[in-house]
This record gives structure tokens, sequence and C-alpha cells, in this order.
């Protein structure tokens, strides 16, 4: 067993260390997901601003959030400025931390109630009987080859999967900054190294 562990070591030695410098390439692959998710829900959100606001603010089939127009504004604006930050890896610290608590504010009013899957299981037999209904009603009066050629049709459960992902990614950007030669962030701290006190 003793032998068994010191190869390992040694095979992991071996690879891992060589590389550290590509230690760079998780974060970025994490910030280039993000930003098109996070670009495309804040601009919508900018773009139908008065609705947004209502959405943000109406109790009864809204989110019923306190301060709508404040929270809306807010919501939207982090994820736009905060897309195009990550895209170029700037402030990415900084910047996950408003993106985070969006991504919880959203988990629990907007996702929580249809618990985790963001998309329902098809063979649950609810979801099967829906699913076939709607696929019989375009077979009868639309084109359904049309509408499936690019994909099968699901139920969307709206759970929570996504804005946990999206929040776990995030974290992660937290602790390891925008990532080593594929950041502004990285290229100022070479500009400006930390002062030894």
């Amino acid at each position: 067993m003793n032998a068994l562990a010191r190869a390992y070591y040694c095979i992991h030695e071996a690879i891992f260390p060589r590389l550290a410098h590509l230690d760079g390439l998780a974060p970025l692959a994490m910030r280039l997901y993000l930003v098109p998710v996070l670009w495309t829900a804040g601009n919508q959100k900018i773009a139908n601003m008065e609705s947004t606001i209502e959405w943000f603010g109406n109790p009864e089939w809204g989110l019923g959030l306190p301060a709508p127009a404040l929270l809306a504004h807010l919501a939207a604006y982090t994820e736009a400025i905060g897309a195009l930050l990550l895209l170029v890896g700037l402030a990415v610290r900084w910047v996950s931390v408003p993106l985070m608590i969006t991504m919880a504010v959203a988990a629990i009013t907007v996702h929580w109630a249809n618990g985790w899957a963001a998309i329902a299981d098809s063979s649950a037999q609810e979801v099967a009987i829906r699913l076939g209904e709607a696929k019989d009603i375009l077979r009868e009066h639309g084109n359904y080859r049309w509408l499936t050629e690019k994909g099968n049709f699901v139920v969307l459960n709206n759970g929570i999967e996504f804005a946990v992902t999206y929040f776990i990614m995030l974290l992660s950007l937290f602790f390891t900054g925008g990532g080593r030669y594929v950041s502004v962030d990285y290229y100022l701290s070479r500009l400006y190294p930390r002062s030894r006190v």
C-alpha cells in the first residue's frame, strides 16, 4: 500500500505542477460561460424595464418585492455590467458579490417553489401526459417536423438548478479571480503588485 501511495504521489507530482501555468483557463471558461447568460438576462430587463418593475413589485402574479423600481434597475444593470466586466476579467472578485446576491434572490423569489430541476422530468407521468397532448396538438394544427428539427419539446420546470449553478460558478470566481494571463485583473496585479509591509 505504501508503494502504491508513493507511485500515485510521484505520478501526481510529475503531471500537475506542470499544468500550473494553465490554471487561468478554468476561470476563463467560467467567465465566458456566464457572459451571455448575464448579458441576455440584464438586457432583457433593461429593454422591458416598465414590465420588469411591474413584475418585481406585483404581489399577485409577480415577485412582490419592496422598492421594485430600485431592485429592477439594480438587478438589470448588475447583470449587464457584470457580464462586460467578466468578459474582460476586470474586477472579477468584486462583481461576483452582487451577481451572487442576484442569483440567490432569483433562486429564492422566482425558482424556489418549483424545486430543483430547471426542466421537468419527461418520464414523470404528469409531464409525459402534458408533452403527449402538446405533441398531438402540434401534429394536428402545426408543422411538428419543422418545430422539432432543432430539438425536442420539454416542459420547463423553472426550478433553482440554473440559479444555483451560476451562483457556484460566481463563488468560484470570487476565490480564484479572473485567471492568470487571461484577465485584466491579472495584468493590473503585475503593474501594481502588493506592497510589502
